[in-house]
């Protein structure tokens, strides 16, 4: 286990980078964060030139790869860092100078287990894209096919373990403060980065899931999924089909090749409801550096390492609540959230609905496409402080997917109704899915498993309820408060950080 020194050490080094940025100021600002965060930000950028705009995006770049990746994850939580810094965070790019080529092909023949011309025959040493976790290059395959290669840069599993390790040390402090940080959770966001990075740094699991989003979209005609090349595929490499198209980031590229800009938004959208409401598996990477346009006229996508899943449940949930605002139904959709214990129950479920309609309400008297998913969304995140509402990971990460699709789709066609659009998808699942033969076949599939659980039940009933003469089960145990040594070690570590930072002063200013 690292010490904690260690962890302070790294803090300090990367503060100092944020403070060069400007990116410390609205932490120190907040009247949320707590007084030793605050202190710690004043000391990390003490004798820093800080720049009258922030720019956060860059500062994750200069810290390294793993500050990347941990960015995209903040740009999801504006309630953590605040709306000003999400919309920076989300410029991030991911690109990185590429590693020698070298180093590549030794990775490919080490992650395959075997020469590099047993299996391609070629590669270009050049890469078309060089990120923070990998890189890929195009390459032909013994057979001949055209196909990619995605592989990972050297060491990066160290890198990532030993920063991921500060950030759950640096989470789990702010956290024990209690008050909004606790609200916040920031275990739990840094808990779901370490799965999101456990995904991508096993490209087996981003092979097995465009695998699995290509078989859930066999249907819809308009949208591709590459196939993978199992057979070249390892932990470390991951081969799949080469996709010949232009990247919805070429407008013009877009239009001189004679593609129909409102279909293919049509199609984005379509298809990410179907990927959201109706499988639960969702792309939540649909940025427009991933998506192409194929000659065809088909959407194809890449990029399949941060993907989403919600259960169906959830999904009944969502779809109510999109289609309660759609209608102006607020108590339905308090009562949604109620019931999936989004709100605690201490609150007034009637408040909660009239907050709801100060959302709602502004935006249904505008033409239908001047309303924003994107807008509406952020309208709800800003009333979960109000009502105590915990962050919930799987809806944050489709919140950010959803607002990132909107935001390609209107790209591609500024006159594009989201609500037309959403709207008879929506209808239409709602009215399979929350019908009466939906919920009486929900109803006999509760009542199934239940009986299958009535063993257990009986077994459980047996053991705190034991017959006369067994020994009774112990009494629950009282809450006590556990004093932890941190009063002398915060002294103690201010003074430490006091002198380390003078010493950065020192450093920098030579």
């Amino acid at each position: 286990m690292t010490a904690s020194v260690v962890h302070v050490w790294r803090l300090l080094k990367w503060g100092r980078v944020l403070a060069r940025h400007g990116a410390l100021r609205g932490i120190e600002r907040d009247p949320n964060t707590p007084p030793p965060v605050r202190r710690l930000c004043r000391l990390a950028r003490f004798g820093a030139r800080v720049p009258a705009v922030p720019t956060y995006a860059e500062a994750f770049q200069d810290i390294g790869p793993a500050a990347i990746k941990f960015g995209q994850a903040l740009a999801t939580r504006p309630d953590l860092v605040g709306e000003e810094a999400a919309r920076d965070l989300a410029l991030l790019q991911d690109r990185l100078p590429p590693a020698p080529f070298e180093k590549i092909r030794a990775a490919i023949e080490q992650g395959l287990g075997r020469p590099i011309e047993q299996a391609f025959a070629e590669i270009d040493p050049e890469p078309v894209g060089a990120a923070s976790i990998a890189q890929v290059h195009r390459a032909v395959t013994t057979e001949g096919r055209q196909v990619a290669i995605k592989v990972l840069r050297p060491r990066i599993e160290e890198d990532f373990a030993a920063a991921i390790e500060t950030y759950e040390w640096a989470a789990a402090q702010v956290e024990a403060m209690g008050g909004e940080a606790a609200r916040l959770r920031p275990r739990l966001v840094v808990a779901t980065f370490r799965q999101w990075t456990q995904r991508e740094l096993d490209l087996r699991q981003e092979a097995a899931s465009a695998s699995e989003l290509r078989a859930n979209l066999v249907a819809e005609t308009g949208f591709f999924v590459p196939e993978i090349d199992w057979s070249r595929t390892s932990r470390r490499v991951l081969t799949l089909e080469w996709i010949e198209g232009i990247k919805l980031t070429d407008r013009e590229g877009l239009i001189a090749a004679g593609h129909d800009l409102k279909a293919l938004a049509a199609t984005l959208v379509r298809t990410f409801l179907r990927q959201a409401v109706v499988d639960g598996f969702f792309h939540a990477d649909l940025h427009q550096g991933n998506l192409f346009a194929l000659p065809d006229g088909r959407l194809a996508a890449i990029d399949f390492g941060i993907m989403g899943r919600i259960n169906r449940q959830a999904r009944v949930w969502l779809a109510e609540i999109l289609y309660g605002l759609l209608t102006g139904n607020y108590r339905r959709v308090a009562e949604i959230h109620f019931e999936a214990q989004y709100v605690p129950p201490h609150h007034n479920i009637d408040e909660f609905a009239t907050a709801l309609r100060a959302v709602g309400e502004p935006m249904r008297g505008l033409p239908a496409k001047e309303v924003s998913i994107g807008h509406m969304l952020d309208g709800l995140f800003k009333i979960t402080r109000d009502f105590d509402m915990q962050t919930q990971p799987h809806l944050l990460l489709l919140q950010k997917t959803m607002v990132m699709e909107e935001g390609v789709a209107t790209a591609l066609d500024p006159d594009i109704n989201m609500w037309e659009t959403a709207e008879p998808f929506l209808t239409e699942w709602a009215r399979s899915e929350l019908g009466p033969e939906a919920r009486l076949a929900d109803e006999i599939i509760r009542g199934v498993r239940l009986l299958r659980r009535l063993p257990d039940i009986i077994r459980r009933i047996d053991h705190y309820y034991p017959p006369p003469g067994a020994a009774p089960p112990a009494p629950p145990l009282p809450e006590v408060l556990v004093i932890r040594p941190l009063g002398w070690f915060r002294y103690a570590l201010t003074a430490a950080l006091a002198a380390a930072a003078g010493a950065a002063v020192v450093y920098y200013l030579v």
